[in-house]
């Protein structure tokens, strides 16, 4: 048996949330502290909030604590991505095999489930309010603002782990040290929430299970369906240029702007210029860091160590499944805790970097590539490929979507099957051309190609 030690988690978002219940499933004891008010009584700042993608990963880490039912009852299943063109055209791709899905859920929804889920826990404390100065890491002293008696605070836990997002005051005590590395790049678009409301009897206005973009090359919109029959809109947009956020001054440009771009969107949102000029522009991070942790007292986790754009619908999945690696290390665990962050951090830091480049790249992707009739065409080209070769083709999408495979693998398998694609899809102009003898003889010696490689990586392994 190994000695219990008191935890401080820093930020109660999903992944510090969830965390909380898988350490006091173990036996700690564990203390959560939130800047912000508790968003289950107090109404936090709106337009901000993107919608959730909760895929197997995410719902790996649920069914681990036993709320996955619970969760599914007001998550809803998007099938694949229904495309809307200029000129109101739609045009369905399925995310997988039939039944697979992604599934919409509301962030502060699901982050008040997991809240009422440990609170009754009595080895679990939310302190609100409490915003982080400092962190000494010599002492694991951390200095707190308590924004509700507005007064200072110092606790000392034995551990703690640094749950609070992309821009973390615990990761940035860390970047204070000696051969911290840390990268951090935005992207030059940022992000805009708006709304398509429910229609009057309560139902959708656009198919319910289905994720909706609107792809324009260099900028696009996205919509995600809500249990109420609403969606949420995010419009992805340069900060600068003929086309950006700074073209648009008033409600003539925006109007404009949507007729032209997003027609059959504009008559489905009533409240569209006052939720473009009064909700916040949010931007698009990526950061990377190393290492996770400091000796035996302190570990990233979460965006703290890997934030990525949204593009992929990974971000949170990413963080979930850090709780589960984590939890399943946990299960061999001998008391040093230094030497268990050590191990964890190297698990984790391919995988992490790989969904970050993924996720940038699915951006391109999905503003740009949806909307090419070729690309369409590829797409059902891949997924006949993996009908006939389903021991050796899955698609990276269903790689990083529906499976626990690294996104390390995932992303290297990509890149492969990206160059195999590459080939086949010269001698190939229709769907009916993908049987031809010659198209499956390169098709038969690209994947003997392929497995060869794989198992020559695996013997250096």
């Amino acid at each position: 048996m190994t000695e219990k030690k008191n935890i401080a988690i820093i930020g109660a978002g999903l992944v510090g949330s969830l965390l909380s219940l898988y350490l006091a499933k173990r036996g700690y004891k564990i203390d959560l502290y939130e800047r912000r008010p508790d968003m289950r009584v107090s109404t936090l700042d709106g337009g901000r909030s993107i919608n959730l993608a909760l895929s197997d990963r995410g719902w790996r880490a649920l069914r681990g604590i036993g709320i996955e039912e619970d969760v599914r009852k007001v998550a809803i299943p998007m099938y694949g991505r229904m495309m809307h063109s200029e000129n109101g055209q739609l045009t369905y791709q399925p995310y997988g095999k039939e039944g697979q899905a992604i599934y919409s859920v509301s962030r502060a929804g699901l982050n008040m489930a997991l809240m009422n889920l440990s609170e009754p826990n009595p080895d679990i404390n939310y302190h609100f309010n409490m915003q982080v100065q400092d962190v000494n890491l010599r002492t694991n002293e951390v200095y707190l603002h308590n924004h509700h008696s507005d007064t200072d605070e110092v606790i000392q836990p034995e551990l703690i782990f640094g749950a609070d997002g992309a821009f973390s005051m615990v990761r940035n005590a860390l970047q204070k040290t000696e051969r911290f590395n840390y990268q951090q790049s935005y992207l030059e678009y940022g992000y805009k929430e708006l709304t398509i409301p429910a229609a009057e009897d309560g139902g959708w206005l656009l198919e319910k299970n289905a994720l909706h973009i609107w792809p324009r090359g260099n900028y696009m919109m996205i919509a995600l369906p809500n249990i109420d029959g609403s969606f949420t809109c995010t419009l992805f947009f340069p900060y600068e240029g003929e086309r950006s956020f700074a073209a648009i001054k008033n409600d003539t440009d925006l109007l404009n702007f949507f007729l032209e771009v997003f027609p059959d969107a504009v008559a489905l949102m009533p409240d569209l210029a006052q939720e473009y000029f009064c909700n916040p522009t949010g931007s698009l991070v990526t950061i990377k860091c190393f290492p996770w942790s400091y000796e035996d007292k302190v570990l990233l986790i979460g965006d703290a160590c890997h934030a990525v754009v949204p593009f992929y619908g990974q971000g949170m999945n990413a963080g979930f499944e850090d709780i589960t690696v984590l939890d399943k290390m946990l299960d061999s665990f001998d008391g040093n805790w230094e030497k268990l962050f050590k191990e964890f951090e190297r698990k984790r830091k391919p995988d992490a970097d790989a969904i970050a480049d993924l996720a940038v790249m699915n951006f391109i992707e999905m503003r740009d590539a949806v909307a090419d009739a070729r690309f369409l065409l590829r797409k059902k080209v891949e997924s006949k490929i993996s009908e006939q070769y389903p021991d050796k083709w899955l698609p990276l999408y269903g790689m990083v979507t529906f499976s626990d495979l690294p996104y390390s693998y995932a992303l290297e398998t990509g890149r492969q099957q990206d160059k195999i694609m590459g080939k086949i899809m010269k001698h190939i102009d229709t769907l009916e051309d993908y049987n031809k003898s010659e198209v499956q003889q390169l098709l038969e010696e690209q994947l003997v190609q392929k497995e060869k490689l794989k198992a020559y990586q695996q013997q250096e392994v």
